[in-house]
């Protein structure tokens, strides 16, 4: 049996701890992002982030070269703008935008890739998603709004800029990009050897953003970085890059990018509750109905997703 039908047959409860783990690693990116954007400015964050995951991969690849896909020349185009647009583009944006709108609105406008994963999923990858699916889709993204919303004493969703908005509306795009491009390109790949590829290439897409004419702060920012800062860029890289992204590939090698795309979900229910033990963030009786709410979505897709893999 060869390693494409082990995944196939993976059984159901570790394929949820495999998204468990992926969720995890996110949830956990958004304080850290935070932390780091007091001593980074956006750019220098992202280009910290990226290139440190490049060193890991490099590092990696040179361990296990045996373990990775050879990658084909005509891919080389594909795989770059895979890289840029849907991680260097997203990162940028999103860490422009949290610098000037509150946190509910980025989870708000951060909770439309599913949705615009369904929709492009039904057009280019020709995938059918059921009414129980949309239903539970319909019912995780009314509970993230409620959380955003109403889920702790000081949510609120303020938008300084809309050229903020827009920076995190357009990361949600290019993280659709990222889904829908790569679900192709895995039909090629293993989801870690398009996940590396993907990063190395899309990275080389920053060297520009370290040029002093456009940037030069780098040198005296990175520098100047306390441990704290240091650890933020460290965590992001290894855990909420490397780890969570290897496993959002690996399983939309599974699975159907529409049916993956659900567990972004329950990434703000996750945050909350680290802001509640973490920074003693107050909680409303809202966050347990959004969360409940989440939950329910994520049980009404993962029992389609059941029936027909199991």
């Amino acid at each position: 049996m060869d390693n494409n039908t082990k995944k196939q047959n993976m059984p159901q409860w570790k394929f949820i701890l495999m998204m468990t783990i992926a969720v995890i690693c996110w949830a956990f990116a958004f304080p850290f992002i935070k932390i780091g954007l007091e001593e980074l400015s956006f750019i220098n964050l992202t280009v910290m982030r990226l290139f440190t995951v490049s060193i890991i991969f490099i590092v990696i690849i040179m361990l296990q070269s045996k373990k990775f896909s050879k990658i084909h020349k005509k891919d080389i185009i594909p795989i770059f703008l895979l890289g840029f647009l849907g991680v260097a583009i997203y990162h940028l944006g999103l860490n422009y935008g949290e610098q000037y709108i509150s946190p509910g609105a980025a989870s708000l406008i951060i909770a439309t890739i599913p949705i615009f994963v369904v929709i492009f999923a039904s057009i280019f990858l020709n995938e059918k998603i059921n009414r129980k699916a949309i239903i539970g889709i319909l019912l995780a993204l009314t509970g993230v709004a409620l959380i955003s919303i109403w889920g702790t004493k000081n949510a609120t969703l303020e938008i300084k800029y809309l050229t903020a908005a827009l920076a995190v509306l357009i990361a949600a795009l290019m993280g659709t990009f990222y889904t829908i491009v790569g679900k192709k390109l895995l039909t090629r790949y293993t989801g870690l050897s398009l996940t590396a590829y993907a990063m190395l290439f899309g990275s080389l897409g920053l060297l520009p953003l370290l040029h002093p004419s456009i940037n030069n702060s780098f040198l005296s920012q990175v520098s100047n970085l306390s441990p704290l800062g240091w650890f933020s860029v460290i965590f992001l890289a290894v855990f909420s890059t490397v780890v969570g992204y290897a496993i959002w590939y690996i399983a939309l090698k599974i699975k159907k990018a529409s049916e993956i795309s659900v567990y972004l979900y329950a990434i703000p229910v996750l945050s909350t509750i680290i802001s509640f033990v973490w920074l003693n963030e107050q909680i409303t009786t809202i966050f347990i109905l959004g969360g409940a709410l989440v939950i329910i979505g994520l049980v009404l897709v993962n029992r389609k997703i059941n029936k027909k893999y199991n």
